[in-house]
C-alpha cells in the first residue's frame, strides 16, 4: 500500500469513527463502541504509516481535512444538518485545501 493511499483510507476511517461516536451514544452501546475504537486505531496506524514519506504537516492537514469535510457531509446527508450555502462553501474550501496540499507535495 502506498503512503498516499494509506492517508486517504485513514481519512475515511476518521469519518467512520466520528460517525461511530454518534452511534455509540457516549460509549453505552457495545457494537458501535467497538467499531469506533477499531476505526480509531486503524486510522491512527494508517496516518502513522503515511508519515514514512509524506511530510508531517501535510499528512495531518489532509487527514484532518478529509475527516472534517466528510463528517460535515455525512451530517448533512444522514442527520439532516443544515446545508446552507455558507456551510457548503466552507466544506468546498476544505476540499480545495486538501487538493492543493496534495498537488504541492512531491511524490
Amino acid at each position: 500500500m502506498t503512503e498516499w493511499l494509506a492517508l486517504m483510507l485513514a481519512g475515511v476511517l476518521e469519518i467512520a469513527w466520528a460517525f461511530g461516536l454518534k452511534q455509540s451514544d457516549g460509549f453505552t452501546r457495545l457494537c458501535p463502541s467497538v467499531a469506533t475504537i477499531v476505526a480509531i486505531v486503524l486510522s491512527f496506524a494508517l496516518v502513522g504509516f503515511s508519515l514514512k514519506s509524506i511530510p508531517f504537516g501535510t499528512a495531518y492537514a489532509i487527514w484532518a481535512g478529509i475527516g472534517a469535510a466528510g463528517t460535515a457531509i455525512l451530517g448533512i446527508i444522514v442527520f439532516g444538518e443544515a446545508a446552507d450555502a455558507t456551510r457548503l462553501l466552507c466544506v468546498a474550501l476544505i476540499v480545495a485545501g486538501i487538493i492543493g496540499l496534495k498537488l504541492a507535495t512531491p511524490g
